[in-house]
């Protein structure tokens, strides 16, 4: 047995945590640039909170809030000019996966020259950006807990990471009370993305077993919070579940990487801007009920962390599983096409090798064009 277990970063977990931003932030920077979505953050309150606490501990802020669904290289390439013209030293992001992940670019490019997607691509490399101090307010991507920023290049459609160490966050302020003002229709979505991260990494043909213990662990509490959260529970102990496990869903795919589920969907939200994780939704079935023989012994064991028996069952049970919050969809429900079919194959082969190779079972681009298909 042989693996390396790395991760650099600092979770500061609680309720009411974000009060301390100020305070956390002084540390690493004198003039922070917060980065945020067009209204969220605003409407809850919670960038007020934050610009407060960063005044009274003596750092100064402007605001960067372009960032969307999806975010894009060139709004990663905005806001990098726009925090070296404002003399930023420091990032604060206040979001969702993507506010975070273009964070982490915008911290990246603030400091690196030349195009982001030789970096992306591995054509180039650094290991320098701005501190970052990531806020999350939703539990699903796990952004704060690893050193990915999934960005998509609006000219090509290729949606594929930045992965390096340097954008891994000097701190991530994971506060449940920042995730009770969600939609429920996200909620749903970034939990199923959570769940998928932790099934995915424990299934990966790279996993060790720090992953493994972690990831079983953000199944079964995800199993235990999420379907009943999107019912309306309130109850702060099933938020705390659902948020540690988001966490440790990003965590974990930072060494044991993701899958096809994964691999497969950011052609797919690539090509269309769909939400990433409808996308999940619509293939992890199809994925699953041709993978499972890839690993009997693990995918038994999510089946029966999700109420089955079997791995030959896990398909089905993550089936009812989104049915529960109401996330059964198809490609074809997401705007997709069998003729966007070779497209998004030969896609995936380009931008999701990895992922690709770490599945239990390794398909061909005949092949994932067939999981298309069935997902449709």
């Amino acid at each position: 047995m042989n693996f390396n277990y790395y991760l650099p970063v600092n979770v500061i977990f609680g309720c009411k945590k974000t009060e301390e931003a100020g305070n956390i932030t002084k540390a690493y920077g004198k003039k922070a640039l917060i980065v945020t979505g067009k209204s969220s953050a605003k409407k809850s309150g919670l960038y007020d909170k934050v610009k407060d606490s960063l005044k009274e501990a003596g750092v100064d802020s402007v605001l960067f809030d372009k960032v969307s669904q999806n975010p894009l290289t060139t709004t990663a390439i905005e806001g990098a000019e726009f925090a070296r013209e404002n003399g930023c030293d420091v990032v604060v992001a206040i979001g969702g996966g993507s506010i975070m992940d273009c964070a982490k670019a915008i911290a990246f490019l603030a400091v690196n020259e030349g195009d982001i997607n030789d970096y992306i691509f591995g054509r180039k490399a650094s290991d320098t950006a701005l501190p970052l101090v990531l806020i999350p307010t939703t539990c699903g991507t796990g952004s704060e807990g690893n050193g990915f920023a999934v960005l998509t290049n609006p000219e090509t459609g290729d949606k594929k990471s930045l992965r390096c160490n340097a954008i891994v966050a000097k701190a991530s302020i994971v506060d449940p009370e920042c995730m009770m003002t969600m939609p429920k229709r996200v909620l749903a979505s970034v939990g199923f993305d959570a769940l998928c991260h932790s099934m995915e990494a424990y299934t990966s043909k790279i996993s060790q077993p720090f992953t493994d213990a972690l990831a079983l662990y953000a199944i079964e509490l995800i199993a235990d919070s999420l379907v009943d959260l999107y019912q309306g529970s309130t109850d702060i102990e099933k938020w705390e579940k659902l948020t540690v496990a988001s966490t440790i869903g990003g965590m974990v795919i930072n060494q044991a990487g993701v899958t096809l589920a994964h691999g497969m969907e950011h052609p797919a939200s690539g090509l269309k801007d769909i939400v990433h994780g409808h996308g999940l939704a619509a293939l992890t079935p199809s994925i699953i009920e041709a993978s499972w023989g890839g690993n009997e012994e693990k995918f038994a064991r999510i089946s029966k962390l999700l109420g089955g028996i079997s791995a030959a069952d896990c398909a089905d049970k993550v089936k009812e599983f989104l049915e529960k919050i109401e996330m059964d969809v198809t490609l074809k429900d997401l705007g997709l096409s069998e003729e966007d079919i070779p497209w998004m194959a030969e896609n995936c082969m380009k931008v999701s090798a990895a992922s690709v190779a770490n599945n239990p079972v390794v398909f061909t681009q005949e092949e994932i064009a067939e999981i298309y298909k069935k997902a449709m």
